[in-house]
């Protein structure tokens, strides 16, 4: 790594101010920044000085994430021999490298139409590159579909990145979740390409891995086949295990548990805002179930679809995310509470995970409010006694 640090301080002059690759002094500063803590402090001011910056803290979730992006991976090929009728006979590294270069341009895409924006506005701007994208970058394939076609996919992160953040002022200001509003754009903009039973499985082999399968070939999830009001054909472990067609990090229960427990243990996920989530769910699915509206138990809404991904990884979000202790719960609770609803009351959108993180987003200012102002209102009756 000293070797590393030599290099870097040797180009350095380079970047700056008269340098001739001063135009990208932006992206030489990013790359700086991701690989060594900066020894620059503040001049003047208040300033508080922690072990892990936002950077290590990026890296901690992405790899958190790992687990659900390496079973949706396999899971993408287990989809396909599976609908094919050779899985039998297929080994697993046939079956998870049909997976990995399925998703793999997915990933490319997201990282450089995402940072790519970045990059350019950091430099238009004068400022040093944020490192937001880290994570959402990796997110975007995992909520998607195998089937949305990679330039719609360019197209709303485009929007999103610099609609739903760049506008705003970067990372940190952002008052919407950016891979939830990149979904949002696919799903209003190219609905046939977001939902339906013709989006959630691979099609085509890839460098003579997997199989063709039928032009028109569809596969309903288990959340569809109840907006169909049916009951699904996946077993309870297959819906655990993550067994089952879906967006690519939201089928498997224990790939989500796995990433969600390291954010616990380092600090950087709320658990009051993860367990009010599925106590929010959990409780409105039960009187859903009590009033016969909805086919399955109430504990099934809580690992189908979206909802344990989201609970983890994007209800937690600490920008987007209320921030008072009390707000969480409140915060967490409505996602849970709003997601089901939406799933139960509109047949037409199963999945409604995204749509209540979204409306929370925007409600979560209001949310620490109203508990602030509640907690002065209380203090100031306990001076007046």
């Amino acid at each position: 790594m000293k070797a590393l640090r030599n290099y870097l301080d040797k180009i350095k002059p380079n970047f700056e101010e008269g340098g001739k690759l001063h135009p990208f002094k932006s992206l030489y500063d990013g790359f700086e920044s991701f690989l060594f803590v900066p020894n620059a402090t503040s001049a003047s001011g208040v300033s508080i000085h922690d072990a892990i910056d936002s950077k290590r803290i990026m890296s901690f979730v992405v790899i958190a994430l790992m687990p659900a992006m390496l079973f949706g991976m396999y899971n993408i090929g287990y989809q396909n021999y599976l609908a094919a009728g050779t899985l039998a006979s297929a080994s697993f590294w046939e079956v998870f490298f049909y997976g990995f270069l399925a998703l793999l341009p997915k990933i490319i895409v997201s990282y450089v139409v995402g940072l790519g924006i970045e990059f350019a506005w950091a430099q238009w701007k004068g400022e040093e590159i944020q490192e937001g994208y880290l994570v959402t970058g990796i997110i975007v394939p995992l909520i998607l579909p195998i089937g949305c076609p990679l330039w719609m996919m360019a197209i709303a992160i485009a929007f999103a990145v610099i609609f739903g953040k760049e506008i705003f002022g970067g990372t940190g200001m952002n008052i919407v979740n950016v891979a939830l509003l990149t979904r949002a754009f696919l799903f209003f903009s190219y609905p046939t390409k977001m939902s339906g039973d013709d989006v959630w499985v691979a099609t085509g082999k890839i460098f003579g891995l997997g199989n063709d399968l039928p032009d028109g070939f569809t596969m309903a999830t288990p959340l569809a086949e109840i907006g169909q009001n049916s009951l699904p054909t996946a077993s309870v472990c297959d819906m655990i295990y993550g067994f089952i067609p879906g967006s690519v990090g939201e089928t498997s229960v224990i790939a989500i548990a796995l990433g969600a427990l390291l954010l616990l243990i380092t600090g950087i996920a709320s658990w009051k805002i993860m367990l009010s989530v599925f106590l929010g769910g959990g409780l409105s699915a039960l009187l859903f179930e009590s009033l016969g509206m909805t086919a399955i138990p109430w504990w099934e809404h809580l690992i189908l679809g979206g909802f344990c991904f989201g609970a983890c990884f994007m209800a937690t979000d600490p920008v987007t995310a209320a921030r008072t202790e009390t707000g969480k719960w409140i915060y967490g609770f409505l996602i849970g509470v709003v997601a089901v609803m939406v799933r139960v009351m509109n047949p037409g959108y199963p999945e409604g995970m995204m749509l209540a993180i979204l409306l929370m987003n925007v409600a979560a200012p209001l949310i620490d409010w109203c508990v602030v102002e509640r907690n002065i209102s209380k203090r100031q009756k306990r001076v007046k006694r």
